[in-house]
């Protein structure tokens, strides 16, 4: 039985590791404490898939189907839940317990995209890493784009920058950093991102680059709420100057982001100050 258990429980977590590589939330439900007749013991677990089907079990029945429906609410509220469950014939149940049961939402990792293979992106990457996103680098040239450049990237993507916008990597909680090596090729990577569901697109640049941005993408065609969506120039007024210090603004913004976004004006604060009005991006080699 104790094995059994056990290759269980390696199911549950496999399945979960599983889910967060690929970008889907799930729920892990632990029974951890029965008094009575349970049809568990305490320490069974259940993951729980955001369409509703599971891995594992912590009863079965009218028990496994009122966890199932409180872990799907855990996916949604993104708060972890303790629920305490009568099984009376009184709450539609038949053993006569009570069970306790903690569900924790998992989610998986906020995706962040780099642009540029330049001095900032690189510090960006491990900054970015260090703090929990998994961190994807794109860049047209290989002979930055790689992993002697960029040993703490999860993915390195060498492409061209608009047709990396036709691979599978906007998806899940994403955020883009564009921080590439000219305008035209920050313009191209900007329109492409706000065609797509990113909540969080930074670009690195000046307040002269800022009005031209404006200028370009309203030409082409872009209203004031995608113009509202650029964080430029991208990070949090810390007076960074270096790239190592600019990575640290970006990175503090995106963890402001990641853990406030949806909260009126946290996306308006965005001001690095550090690069002088008629300077250029400091993004490359």
């Amino acid at each position: 039985m104790r094995l059994m258990t056990m290759t269980m429980d390696v199911q549950v977590y496999e399945e979960l590791l599983r889910l967060k590589r690929q970008g889907s939330p799930s729920a892990l439900a632990i029974l951890i404490d029965g008094i009575g007749s349970s049809p568990q013991k305490a320490g069974a677990k259940m993951l729980v898939r955001s369409d509703g089907s599971t891995v594992g079990t912590v009863g079965g029945g009218r028990l496994e189907a009122d966890v199932i429906q409180r872990a799907l609410q855990a996916i949604t509220s993104g708060s972890p839940q303790t629920i305490s469950l009568e099984l009376t014939e009184e709450h539609g149940h038949a053993c006569g317990g009570n069970v306790l049961v903690y569900v924790e939402p998992v989610f998986p990792d906020p995706r962040l995209l780099v642009f540029g293979a330049g001095h900032v992106g690189r510090a960006l990457c491990t900054a970015a890493r260090f703090c929990g996103f998994h961190v994807t680098v794109i860049d047209d040239r290989r002979e930055f784009a790689n992993r002697k450049h960029f040993p703490d990237a999860n993915a390195i993507v060498v492409s061209d920058f608009e047709e990396a916008f036709s691979l599978d990597l906007f998806n899940g909680d994403l955020y883009v950093v564009i921080a590439t090596r000219g305008h035209r090729h920050d313009f191209q990577v900007l329109e492409k991102a706000l065609t797509t569901q990113a909540h969080y697109i930074g670009l690195v640049g000046s307040k002269k680059k800022k009005e031209a941005l404006i200028e370009t993408l309203t030409r082409n065609g872009f209203g004031e709420e995608d113009i509202r969506r650029v964080l430029i120039p991208v990070g949090l007024p810390i007076g960074s100057v270096t790239p190592e210090e600019i990575a640290i603004s970006i990175v503090a913004q995106l963890v402001q982001h990641r853990r406030l976004h949806g909260l009126a004006g946290v996306s308006h604060t965005a001001c690095s100050g550090s690069i002088p009005a008629d300077g250029n991006a400091q993004a490359t080699p």
